[in-house]
């Protein structure tokens, strides 16, 4: 008896993964306290936080993906776009308020533009960075996901 075909491997979407998170938001008549816990706010341990600041208008930023990085990304001032793709869909999301976070788990390519004047850009990651495990291109990302 013949064994039967592999079945083919199931390329999931990573999209539905991409989720506002709400952060601590306290407001008084002095102004905001905004935090963002490890495990609470960001939906994983903190080990490494960095922000994007002073992009020179028309630029973009990121432009890659991490293999085995979570991030949550804040716009702690200004505005920005986020463009999310994970070779099936994509979508384009407004970072404007600093009161919530965009989660973006590992394996979604990422691009920051539009960014407005002044904008700053917090990021929040589960690892410290390693370059060897960013997929810098959107070829290797595809074979990555193995979808070229």
């Amino acid at each position: 008896m013949n064994p039967s075909p592999a079945a083919p491997t199931l390329i999931r979407p990573l999209l539905d993964a991409v989720v506002w998170r709400a952060l601590q938001d306290a407001r008084d008549p002095r102004g905001r306290l905004t935090a963002i816990e490890g495990g609470l706010h960001a939906p994983f341990e903190i080990a490494r936080v960095f922000y994007v600041h002073g992009v020179t208008p028309g630029e973009e930023r990121a432009g890659h993906a991490h293999a085995d990085t979570d991030q949550l990304a804040v716009a702690v001032h200004g505005s920005l776009e986020i463009e999310v793709a994970d070779g099936l869909q994509q979508r384009r999301l407004e970072l404007d308020d600093p009161a919530r976070g965009l989660f973006l788990p590992r394996g979604v390519f990422v691009r920051l533009r539009r960014f407005s004047p002044g904008a700053v850009c917090l990021v929040l990651a589960n690892t410290h960075y390693d370059r060897s495990k960013s997929l810098r291109s959107w070829h290797d990302y595809l074979a990555f996901r193995g979808l070229v």
